[in-house]
């Protein structure tokens, strides 16, 4: 096998990719940019593929005073619920959403005072059909667009505020019907140039393998305790209620036996205060764990479909994280876990996890006594911890609504 030729620059390439931020605040309003400037930017972005290799996208750039001001104020008006959302969500505390929404807001009030505004759209008109026809040719170009800004000392931000009054904008700036605006970039030179990568989850946290909500740590296999060491299921619910309530459903630890079968109780050990360190006993009942091998281990281990587990909790954040280890402390077979991210408006997005551990599990140990059915063990007990997944906070998702 021979090595393939590198023919840029790759860590220039992704520092590129990796600190091409949202500019608002560091906006050089008062330094013109020049429009061949900009132009030479959509040269670049018209680069991007589209669909069908049609020209179907169009730019339009302004520059006029007036026509900036009336469009600032169109913006402004457009999300004076959103920046009102904003002030009554998380971002009331010091974190990185309150940092953004601050800088969206200087964006708003400051929009006419940015030297361009370059909006970006496609001939076409959404039909409500799934189909990303229109937007699988457009996005591209537009991050295209802000790449080719960033590499030129140029701030710009993706903004849609505008689309929640597009006619009003069409109006103004006399787009024919036909055409669907998809996002404006305000464009200056940055201030700063101090841009770095923000924190983000993990790539092994939010992709999947194989199947939907398969998860996989990749920890090389010669350093894995067992094969599966890492491997889980992940699922997830949006829920219209306060994270608070939440929380309180996700760290009782009776919630999802009122709704997951397999799921047959738990209780606190007497004694133990609910924290990291805080012990209790779950219990587990079922027909079919999803491989007739891991029935059988089962049920010689057990001697019945039933079992009961100790389990000690290993994170505890209140309102955010809620997470415990299935089996000896500090060398679990399973991990189980919850995850709370506020969003905007009040809602909050319900992550519930299992991660292998290092121990050997049921499931591990069905595996390694069937090699040749490894891969169909591990399957058909993820399809199954999925589905109880999916009950557990599809149930937590009524419970806190109501």
């Amino acid at each position: 096998m021979h090595d393939e030729p590198v023919t840029f620059d790759v860590a220039e390439v992704d520092r590129l990719l990796t600190t091409t931020r949202s500019v608002r605040k560091k906006l050089d309003l008062e330094r013109d940019v020049p429009t061949d400037l900009i132009l030479e930017l959509i040269d670049v972005a018209e680069q991007a593929p589209s669909g069908s290799n049609q020209a179907s996208r169009r730019w339009l750039i302004v520059r006029d005073e007036h026509l900036k001001k009336e469009l600032a104020e169109i913006y402004r008006a457009a999300g004076s619920g959103l920046f009102e959302a904003m002030s009554q969500t998380d971002a009331g505390a010091q974190t990185t959403a309150q940092r953004v929404f601050s800088s969206a807001g200087h964006l708003a009030m400051n929009l006419e005072r940015v030297p361009a505004l370059v909006m970006l759209g496609i001939w076409g008109v959404y039909d409500g059909s799934g189909k990303p026809s229109l937007f699988d040719s457009s996005i591209q170009a537009g991050w295209s667009f802000c790449l080719a800004a960033r590499a030129r000392g140029l701030g710009t931000a993706w903004t849609t505020l505008l689309l929640e009054r597009r006619e009003e904008v069409a109006d103004l700036l006399g787009i024919p019907g036909g055409f669907t605006q998809v996002v404006m970039f305000p464009v200056a030179y940055s201030s700063q140039d101090n841009f770095k990568p923000v924190v983000r989850r993990p790539a092994q946290e939010i992709t999947y393998m194989d199947q939907w909500g398969f998860t996989d740590a990749n920890i090389p296999l010669d350093q894995r305790a067992n094969p599966f060491e890492g491997r889980g299921v992940c699922v997830s619910i949006d829920v219209n209620a306060p994270a608070e309530r939440v929380w309180e459903l996700a760290t009782d630890i009776t919630t999802p036996s009122r709704h997951c079968k397999e799921a047959a109780g738990a209780v606190w050990d007497e004694g133990t205060t609910p924290g990291v360190g805080a012990t209790f006993k779950g219990k587990n009942a079922t027909d079919d764990t999803g491989h007739p091998a891991i029935d059988a281990v089962v049920m010689r281990l057990v001697g019945a479909m039933e079992w009961e587990t100790p389990c000690t909790v290993t994170a505890w954040d209140p309102g955010r994280h809620f997470e415990y280890g299935v089996g000896e402390a500090g060398n679990p077979w399973a991990i189980w876990g919850f995850r709370i991210e506020p969003l905007l408006g009040g809602e909050v997005r319900l992550e519930h996890y299992l991660v292998h551990g290092a121990a050997v599990s049921g499931t591990a140990m069905a595996a390694l006594e069937n090699p040749a059915e490894a891969d169909a063990i591990v399957t058909g007990r993820f399809r199954v911890v999925r589905d109880n997944l999916v009950q557990v906070v599809g149930g937590m998702k009524k419970e806190a609504e109501t």
